[in-house]
């Protein structure tokens, strides 16, 4: 059995994912953040320069990645708006294909579940 991945790694394998769609999706990348708790973890901007804060958010497997503070997002919503960004956000979930209960392990298979990059709409209500 392998070395059980840190929080850090988990996170770090999560933004590859992240990473790999905006990529192909023609993002360009400014920044990376790939600190645990530090927002955004990429600033990017499109073909018509409109910069995106992207938020990557790992959770372990059966959490709902999709799911996320939305009282921390009102206040990230306004640093962007300041910024003149958009905000994506990719909740991410591994799982370890053995049993929940049980870690994901370095260079072991395991579960993904990503729904893709969410467009939050930064507008005041």
């Amino acid at each position: 059995m392998g070395k059980p991945l840190t929080e850090q790694e988990l996170h770090n394998l999560a933004m590859n994912h992240v990473g790999k769609e905006l990529e192909e999706s023609g993002y360009e990348f400014i920044a990376v953040n790939s600190k645990l708790k530090k927002h955004p973890q990429f600033v990017c901007v499109d073909k018509d320069n409109q910069y995106y804060f992207v938020i990557v958010r790992v959770v372990i497997l059966p959490d709902n990645p999709n799911n996320y503070d939305v009282v921390w997002m009102e206040s990230f919503k306004k640093h962007a708006r300041e910024q003149n960004a958009k905000v994506l956000y990719a909740g991410v979930g591994l799982g370890n294909v053995n049993g929940k209960r049980l870690p994901i392990y370095l260079n072991e298979e395991y579960l993904l579940e990503y729904n893709g990059i969410q467009v939050i709409e930064t507008h005041l209500n």
